[in-house]
């Protein structure tokens, strides 16, 4: 568990933690599991920055734009990246192959620039009329809810798309019953904190999470590194754009 832990928040926060001593598929299974809950310290800083903008106060799309670059900052750009290469990799070539070397490169090519700026600028906006709806909280609902995409896309029977790199090393490690617990425990939890809102934005991270899991593994055959980050901002998106919702009480 310890291992486990090392690798979730190494893998998914800024906060330095020691290597895991042992990487298997149990600890990689384990890690994938905890990912939504490794966020509880962004969490905390989430809630007093929120309240912090709301007191002052700050225009609504300045303290939107100023909490996603916290939020950035503190995950090292590693999912937007991951999303700007998938996006790459997905309007490259109908070719397995070609599709993977574009996304291996890096670089960030004309489809990953436009999704980019398109997705930021939806959360922006979604985010502003979030935390005039929900407050304080609905960034942090929304990270929490965008980190489901980990033990979703890590499911049993979901394969590599290579056999090197992190997709490799978490592909199939998550059993279904602890990824429907993870969903469970995060949808009950937006409930307690936004209300119907709150559950509205873990079933619509959800969905888009494995639609776009699915298309990944149409073109790609499987999962990389960089799906996984993909997918995590398609759902934290989907995820503010539920909390803007107007939901029965």
């Amino acid at each position: 568990m310890l291992d486990a832990l090392r690798l979730a928040f190494g893998t998914l926060t800024a906060i330095p933690v020691p290597a895991p001593a042992v990487i298997d598929r149990r600890s990689a299974g384990r890690a994938m599991v905890l990912a939504p809950f490794t966020q509880l310290p962004l969490v905390i800083v989430l809630l007093l920055w929120g309240w912090a903008v709301r007191e002052i106060p700050v225009p609504p799309l300045l303290a939107a734009a100023a909490t996603l670059v916290l939020l950035t900052l503190a995950t090292r750009g590693m999912h937007l990246d991951g999303l700007a290469d998938t996006a790459d990799g997905l309007a490259a070539s109908y070719d397995r192959q070609r599709a993977l070397q574009v996304m291996r490169r890096g670089d960030t090519g004309p489809a990953g620039a436009a999704t980019l700026v398109l997705v930021l600028i939806l959360q922006v906006m979604a985010l502003a009329a979030a935390m005039q709806e929900v407050g304080p909280a609905a960034a942090a609902v929304a990270v929490v809810a965008g980190r489901l995409a980990l033990p979703i896309c890590c499911l049993r029977g979901v394969p590599a798309a290579r056999p090197e790199g992190l997709g490799a090393t978490v592909a199939g490690s998550v059993p279904r019953p602890a990824a429907a617990a993870a969903v469970v425990i995060v949808a009950a939890g937006g409930f307690a904190v936004a209300g119907p809102r709150g559950l509205a934005a873990a079933a619509l991270a959800v969905l888009a999470v494995s639609v776009l899991l699915a298309r990944c593994l149409q073109r790609l055959g499987g999962i990389t590194g960089d799906v996984l980050g993909g997918c995590i901002e398609a759902g934290t998106t989907a995820a503010l754009v539920a909390l803007t919702l107007t939901l029965p009480t």
